[in-house]
């Protein structure tokens, strides 16, 4: 059954939104993928407040032309192409789509959008290789943490020394 005028300008309306929330948006192929693995899929998105949409592509195009994003170009791309929107975290998605791709090989990056600009697929799959935000943080803390548990260290190691030699003197007079 055909969609009428009106449900497609909402679908249009709908995805305008989604973009202009969005942090990232990744494009992806998903050709052989099975329903209940598209479902799994969905699922872990919503965990990490992200979307996985299927829509037409001359909708998608019309909801970039209602954004500032400019490059997009859906119906250049061949077969069914589906949009993860990631509203928090800009790795996430593509990190999640990597990891799934693994596994199942009719998933694919196209391109996506980052920073408001369109990025192609070997940027997409870069940004997948990319640590998350959780784990730059924790990098962070580390290098932070390092230089001062060194000097705590060495402050303990002359503590260390000072009562060594106390126990030694007192055992000598002893």
């Amino acid at each position: 059954m055909a969609i009428t005028k009106k449900k497609k300008q909402q679908i249009v309306k709908d995805l305008a939104d989604k973009i202009s929330r969005a942090k990232s948006i990744i494009f992806t192929k998903f050709f052989g993928v099975s329903a209940n693995d598209i479902n799994s899929l969905r699922a872990s998105f919503r965990e990490q407040n992200s979307e996985y949409v299927v829509a037409k592509k001359t909708l998608m195009d019309k909801a970039f032309e209602k954004t500032d994003i400019t490059g997009v170009a859906m119906r250049e791309i061949d077969g069914e192409v589906a949009a993860v929107f990631g509203y928090e975290d800009e790795v996430a998605p593509a990190k999640t789509l990597g990891t799934f791709a693994k596994t199942h090989a009719g998933m694919q990056f196209v391109g996506g959008v980052l920073e408001r600009r369109f990025i192609d697929a070997g940027a997409v799959q870069a940004l997948a290789k990319l640590p998350s935000k959780l784990e730059l943080y924790a990098k962070l803390v580390g290098s932070i943490q390092a230089p001062v548990s060194g000097f705590v260290n060495v402050l303990a190691g002359n503590l260390r020394g000072l009562v060594v030699v106390l126990k030694a003197i007192e055992e000598k007079k002893q």
